[in-house]
């Protein structure tokens, strides 16, 4: 078994190490930029040096960043980051301006794509987007990091890209899952064979009947987990046993519409701090909800594994014609000691719109739940008290139960 650098398999107390010494840095990096100044301006670097110590400061958010970028583009002042600095500058739906840069790895894709058997060699159809948005380019850079050749195919124009491949000999597709199918399909159409080997995929769903059929293929597919914002955040290697973090970034679950970590193996908010200082984002929230895995990875890499995309963590839902948010669930917990997790239904009674909330709680008042509920949640609600573990372990604090049909 080869590894892309030594860090993967490093020990945990290797890794605490040296995330102690990085995470001063990063803190202090991000408070020298005026579009993050504020939210830090009570902590100090040195006090953060654990994922512990990450716990208490703010979570920052898309939104905040757009805030901050509409009011003053493109960065959102953030004056120590002038655009002549970087290589690119994307947009992203919003809109939301990302810098990005083509030093080594600089999105820490090549990790991945090692993980996958990319390298010296083959020739990567490059199926994600070159268009404004930083996708094509975050795999473009990880393939130049592991000796492979790229065909900047982006996307669309599905003939062409057949063509491409077989006259080429592309070994290699990364793109969006579902992609890859529509190429294969053309070309068993024009009769034209491929030398497909790997996929590398990302941006969509890999469900694990498509994953079989690139299989019985001779395709091993596999998958990463990234954004526009943080770059690789996680990835699979050949064990394909939950998605392995990256290096360059540190990874929270936590409750979503807070910055509270969840028990280990609770689904929640995926909330991630990058290592690179050329864009040191703290605590960025990326909507996404997962889980904690327990233990490594068969394959030896020995950082954190996290089960992969399991929702999104927006659960804002309107009943009676107002708004109740994640966050109001968790002040309701936050308010009673005595209970442990909460859920808010969304049903309908005839034409008339319903709450329930769900409490698991050890004792406690009904009625003084009742009034909490109306306090925090701005309405009154029907409450549900539940044993310790009755609520499944799924992130939702909000479920809308209403048929829409």
């Amino acid at each position: 078994m080869t590894y892309f650098d030594t860090l993967e398999t490093r020990s945990a107390d290797e890794r605490a190490e040296a995330i102690a010494g990085e995470l001063p840095r990063q803190i202090a990096a991000a408070k020298a930029l005026p579009g993050f100044a504020a939210s830090l301006a009570d902590v100090t670097p040195a006090d953060v040096q654990s994922v512990a110590d990450l716990a208490r400061l703010p979570v920052l958010r898309k939104s905040d960043l757009g805030a901050a970028q509409k009011a003053k583009p493109p960065f959102g002042g953030l004056t120590a980051l002038p655009t002549a600095g970087f290589a690119h500058i994307f947009q992203s739906p919003g809109p939301i301006y990302e810098p990005g840069g083509v030093g080594h790895d600089w999105w820490r894709m090549g990790r991945f794509l090692h993980a996958a058997g990319v390298g010296k060699g083959d020739i990567v159809q490059n199926c994600f987007g070159y268009h404004l948005t930083p996708a094509g380019m975050i795999f473009e850079n990880g393939a130049r990091a592991v000796g492979a050749a790229v065909l900047p195919a982006g996307t669309g124009q599905t003939e062409l890209q057949v063509q491409a491949a077989h006259d080429i000999g592309c070994t290699v597709y990364a793109g969006t899952p579902d992609y890859l199918k529509i190429i294969l399909d053309k070309a068993d159409e024009m009769g034209l064979p491929l030398k497909f080997m790997r996929a590398v995929v990302g941006g969509g769903a890999l469900f694990p009947s498509l994953r079989q059929e690139y299989a019985d293929r001779g395709i091993a597919c596999l998958q990463s987990y990234a954004t526009a914002d943080l770059g690789n955040i996680a990835y699979e290697s050949d064990a394909m046993e939950g998605m392995i973090v990256d290096e360059g970034v540190i990874v929270e679950i936590v409750t979503p519409g807070t910055g509270d970590p969840v028990e280990p193996g609770q689904v929640g908010e995926v909330v991630v701090t990058t290592l690179n200082p050329d864009y040191p984002l703290i605590r960025f929230a990326t909507g996404d909800m997962s889980a904690v895995l327990p233990g490594t990875s068969p394959c030896g890499r020995t950082n954190m594994r996290i089960k992969g995309w399991m929702g999104r963590a927006d659960q804002t839902t309107k009943i009676k014609g107002m708004f109740v948010r994640p966050e109001q669930v968790a002040q309701l917990v936050a308010k009673h000691a005595e209970i442990k997790r909460a859920r808010v239904l969304a049903q309908r009674d005839g034409e008339m719109d319903v709450m329930v909330v769900q409490i698991e709680a050890e004792g406690g008042d009904s009625p003084a739940y009742e009034k909490s509920v109306v306090d925090l949640l701005k309405m009154k609600g029907r409450i549900e008290l539940l044993p310790l573990g009755a609520l499944p372990n799924d992130g939702k604090v909000i479920e809308d139960q209403r048929s829409y049909d």
